[in-house]
Parts: structure tokens; sequence; C-alpha cells
């Protein structure tokens, strides 16, 4: 066995050292999100899915767009609002913008889900009443509202209504339900909120 001396001893540790921050990796900081979308999939018509290519938007790359292009904010604000450093907020708008350029001119469908996200308040005071990464929040039995109100599952929502854009059924809307989840049952086509 050979015996190292102090020198080399040091050199050894710092080698070992070297290597082990070479291979940790920084954990990935989760972004604010404070939008609900009702809709998670786009393809082209006439194309069945089966067919079609798919690209994936996570649900904070679709909040960069929404802050950017429909609430106008400035990159350094939106960053602010999603609790991340402008040049985070940059690359994530940038990559969002490249995979819907793709999906449009290559005829991808685009599917909107997953992503590491944390909604308002953690304790299920965000919208839809959801909390940290877009689950549920909530003791048992108990449901929050957009608004912090208590609701309870299948309370109609009072004047509002969801519409087929199709044949013109309406329905009252339930709380907690995006209308895009319903179906109308009359043609089958997807509800939208009235």
């Amino acid at each position: 066995m050979k015996i190292l001396t102090h020198t080399e001893n040091k050199r050894k540790v710092y080698m070992s050292y070297a290597l082990l921050c070479i291979n940790m990796v920084r954990p990935r900081k989760r972004r604010m999100v404070d939008f609900e979308h009702n809709v998670r999939y786009f393809k082209p018509t006439e194309i069945c899915l089966n067919e079609l290519d798919e690209v994936n938007i996570t649900i904070d790359e679709l909040e960069s767009l929404r802050l950017s292009y429909i609430k106008n904010l400035k990159q350094g604000d939106a960053a602010d609002k999603m609790q991340v450093h402008q040049s985070t907020y940059q690359r994530t708008l940038q990559n969002t913008l490249q995979k819907i350029a793709d999906a449009l001119v290559y005829g991808k469908s685009i599917r909107v889900e997953g992503g590491d996200y944390t909604m308002p308040g953690k304790d299920g005071t965000g919208p839809m009443g959801k909390g940290a990464g877009g689950r549920h929040n909530r003791r048992r039995g108990q449901k929050r509202g957009r608004f912090n109100e208590s609701v309870e599952t299948g309370n109609n929502a009072p004047g509002q209504k969801c519409k087929c854009p199709g044949c013109g059924y309406e329905q009252p809307h339930t709380l907690g339900v995006p209308c895009g989840q319903n179906k109308c049952p009359e043609c089958g086509q997807t509800m939208v909120r009235n």
C-alpha cells in the first residue's frame, strides 16, 4: 500500500470535491402561475390525432405567453410576477415560442400540461381553488372557489351559463368545473363559458 504525501492527499481530496461539484445540479425553482385555463389540447383540423406528432407546452410556459402577449407586461414585470429572474423568464418565453412555431409550421398538435409551478397561496386560494403544482390542496370535503369563497361541489353559479358554440344549447355553469370539461348533450361539442 502506497502512503500518500500531504500534497498528494490534498490533491486527491480536491479532485474528489471537484468531481462531486460537477455532478451536483441546482434544483429548478418553481414558477408562480396565477391563471387556470380550461383548454389543454390544440390540433390541426381534419387530421386524426394518432397521425400527428405532439408538442408539449407546460403550464408555466403558457403563463409566460399570457403575461407577455395578453397582459402586455414587460419581461422584468412578468418575471417578478412569476417570481423568477428576468433571464429565466426570457429563456422560458423563447422556448415556448419555438415550440409553438414548430407546431404551427410542421402541423403538430399542442398539449398543455405539466411543469414545475406553484399557484398563489398554496392553500387552495389560487385560481379554481388549486394550490401548489396545480393540485388540489384542501382538506377532505373542503372546496374553495376562485375568490376564496366556500362552495359546495355541484352548486350552480348564479347567472352564469355554459353554451355550446355549435348548436347554442345552454346549461347552468357549475362552480369548480370548467365549461371546457363539459360536452354538449345535444351535439357532443365542447361547451364554452357564456
